[in-house]
């Protein structure tokens, strides 16, 4: 998947036709490790083959399985009539720090 996604990012960039070390080169850029096998298969799928005829069949594929989506969820409740108390929003209290000490532990600004 990896390889795909260089692959795709390389035609979006406007490289046409990217190589295996294109790929290679924009995977390792970001730290990503290229599986040569893997790679160079894929390459060879990809060699002479249009890409969005390639990316229009997937789509033909996918839209056999169907949505199957369950709906979003409703809308959330209208505003309420005017007499609704709003709810008072509590303040939060805020921390005061502790006063500073000297180092010792004293703040009377004595000798040890």
């Amino acid at each position: 998947m990896k390889h795909m996604a260089a692959y795709l990012m390389l035609v979006l960039g406007g490289n046409d036709s990217p190589t295996a070390a294109d790929v290679s080169k924009a995977l390792s850029s970001v730290g990503v490790e290229a599986d040569s096998e893997q790679l160079d298969k894929l390459i060879s799928e990809l060699e002479g083959k249009d890409l969005s005829e390639i990316l229009s069949s997937g789509e033909s594929l996918l839209a056999k399985f169907g949505s199957g989506g369950g709906g979003g969820g409703g809308g959330g409740g209208g505003g309420g009539g005017g007499d609704a108390e709003e709810e008072k929003e509590e303040e939060e209290e805020v921390e005061e720090a502790p006063p500073a000490v000297d180092m010792f532990g004293g703040d009377d600004g004595g000798d040890y």
